[in-house]
């Protein structure tokens, strides 16, 4: 493929460095895998991507086929490295992150179908154990929430086996690929089981979910070595390991305090760097670990919208658009949403509320209301529910954002980012480059493969591909938000 010449890392030309060749970087991701070959001077030079099917169930089930997700990580692997059409150096690997399985170590095989960061069949276990959730908030920086995989662990030891080891998927998956057990920094700060403080697995928190007796990966940085795989053809090591947000964080040049990104997929998920120790939020954030790099973390803020792509995907299925590309077609045929108002909280909602219980309302209809406004009134509602997390992140850093850096499918829509910095009041810098998270996979293998490179050197140089300025005043921005908020609170009141 023609090399991405938009791709340049941050520090200039790292030639004679150990960490000078290309590296594949695979993101795992929960509608599928993409591959990436990149190389600091030439960009991306193969890509490759696989597509994963959730399954949807009653009673809120979100499972995937694990043997579908490693054959997706293989695929894609290799058929990138077939693009590319030369070696790589290293291998590093992006993950879903909440999203877990009970699997036999022995052989490697799963005993379970992963249940996915989306499930919400842990809720009754969630309200069991609500009389430590304030503890576990303190212990882990995470709100008690079926969304994080402990809960999930404990529901699988539970209800379906309890043979085996427990852990997220990513484990799994390095160890199919190199036989090692462990899991990053940042992942295992997912699970509701890491002390924020010592990052280091709980006690407390284990014997909480019941889970004090569990075999449980060790806890590496995200670049390291973490063993050495021929799943992709020569012998290579796996260098890198990063949790999804936080390796698009990375990617986004996101290192400073107060800087932020978001990112538009299946969800949304609006994250800030805090620096070198844990902010605990009291805006409803989680707190948690951004990455841990020669035995340092860095911690981050972070806001989650649970269905963003998701959302879209859904309105899609009901046959009132054709997919994503139709937002901004028929969205622009209406100058509003028409009265109508949209919570998409298809899957509960996230933060700062944490209520997983509700779900989604659309108001305001009438004999007049098009397939446009309700494309206006699904964008309105994505984008305040960002605008929302934006705001805590903003009180928990005593004081505003003063950008925001995107990345996602959705960031396509010029229709959902004009109306993302409408409502936020601040410019929105949709990154040039496509595929962050794998691209913040392949900086922490680079790290891995050459100890010495600075962070800086190892990240895509930021450069937006649009810029999306305000285009509404204070406040009709203020009024549309605060119309949003009531329609959430009428969701409150009604549970």
């Amino acid at each position: 493929m023609t090399p991405d010449h938009r791709y340049r890392t941050t520090g200039g030309p790292t030639a004679g460095r150990p960490a000078d060749g290309p590296v594949l970087a695979v993101d795992q991701g929960t509608s599928g895998t993409k591959a990436l070959v990149v190389c600091p001077e030439r960009g991306v030079i193969g890509s490759a991507a696989v597509p994963v099917t959730p399954r949807y169930g009653a009673g809120g089930a979100v499972e995937a086929d694990p043997a579908e997700l490693l054959a997706s990580v293989l695929d894609a692997g290799r058929a990138a490295l077939a693009d590319a059409g030369e070696p790589v150096r290293a291998v590093g690997l992006a993950n879903q992150g909440e999203t877990v399985l009970a699997w036999d170590p022995a052989t490697g095989e799963p005993l379970t179908d992963a249940i996915v960061w989306q499930d919400r069949r842990s809720e009754p276990l969630c309200a069991e154990l609500s009389d430590h959730a304030e503890e576990l908030t303190e212990l882990t920086g995470l709100p008690l929430d079926p969304y994080f995989a402990a809960p999930k662990m404990a529901w699988i030891r539970r209800g379906l086996t309890r043979e085996g080891v427990v852990t997220t998927s990513d484990s799994w998956l390095v160890h199919r690929l190199t036989g090692a057990f462990v899991t990053d920094a940042a992942t295992a700060g997912r699970t509701q089981l890491l002390d924020l403080d010592s990052v280091a697995w709980s006690r407390d928190a284990l014997d909480v979910f019941g889970l004090a007796d569990e075999r449980l990966p060790e806890v590496v940085d995200a670049a390291g070595h973490f063993g050495t795989t021929t799943a992709f053809g020569p012998e290579v090591p796996l260098t890198g390991l990063l949790v999804d947000q936080q390796a698009a964080l990375l990617a986004q040049g996101a290192v400073r305090p107060g800087e932020a990104k978001c990112t538009y997929g299946t969800g949304a998920f609006l994250l800030a760097q805090t620096g070198d120790r844990p902010r605990r939020s009291r805006a409803g954030l989680v707190s948690c670990v951004a990455w841990r790099l020669g035995g340092e973390p860095r911690y981050c803020l972070d806001g989650q919208v649970y269905a963003a792509a998701s959302a879209v995907r859904w309105l899609t299925d009901l046959g009132v658009i054709s997919g994503a590309a139709d937002l901004d077609r028929l969205g622009s045929g209406v100058p509003d949403a028409g009265g109508v108002s949209f919570v998409p909280a298809l899957a509960g909602l996230a933060a700062p509320w944490w209520r997983g219980d509700l779900r989604g309302s659309l108001t305001g209809l009438g004999l007049d209301t098009t397939a446009g406004h309700l494309v206006r009134a699904l964008c309105e509602g994505i984008a305040a529910q960002v605008a929302e997390v934006a705001s805590a992140v903003a009180a928990d850093l005593g004081g505003p954002l003063t950008t925001l850096r995107v990345d996602g499918g959705l960031t396509r829509s010029a229709l959902l980012m004009q109306t993302q910095a409408d409502l936020l009041q601040i410019p929105v810098e949709v990154s040039a480059l496509p595929d962050v998270t794998a691209l913040g996979a392949a900086a922490v293998a680079r790290l891995g493969l050459d100890p010495e490179l600075p962070l800086e050197a190892a990240v895509p140089e930021w450069k937006p591909s649009a810029v999306y300025e305000p285009r509404v005043r204070p406040d009709e921005a203020a009024q549309r938000l605060a119309d949003f908020r009531a329609a959430v609170d009428g969701l409150l009141e009604a549970r």
